[in-house]
């Protein structure tokens, strides 16, 4: 018999994805992410860190099911696992940008 997600259950793992992304290098390598899959060494030549902390941050993410792998040879790529958490950021973003606009406009008396 399956168990049903409840309310409460659900919320405790959306804190936990929220969670996970607090830290900006990791939406730095979701951004990275949101057009192709890239391996370890793309991500560190696109972000500028070093291979043991792009290793860390996408053991993190891979963990928590944001991300997900394939192997070709010796490389192995990552990739978002669900489209929708590029968006869900992405709308983040915007209300971000938003808040921002708001706040200069708020100053500027306009």
């Amino acid at each position: 018999m399956k168990a049903l997600l409840t309310d409460k259950s659900i919320f405790e793992m959306q804190a936990e994805i929220c969670k996970t992304l607090t830290n900006p290098k990791r939406i730095e390598i979701l951004n990275a992410l949101k057009t192709d899959e890239r391996t370890v060494t793309d991500l560190v030549n696109i972000l500028g860190a070093s291979k043991a902390n792009v290793s860390q941050h996408l053991a993190v993410m891979r963990h928590k099911g944001i991300l997900t792998t394939r192997r070709e040879g010796v490389n192995i790529f990552y990739r978002v696992a669900n489209p929708k958490v590029i968006e869900a950021c992405a709308l983040m973003k915007e209300v971000l940008f938003e808040q921002h606009a708001a706040k200069r406009k708020a100053v500027s008396g306009a």
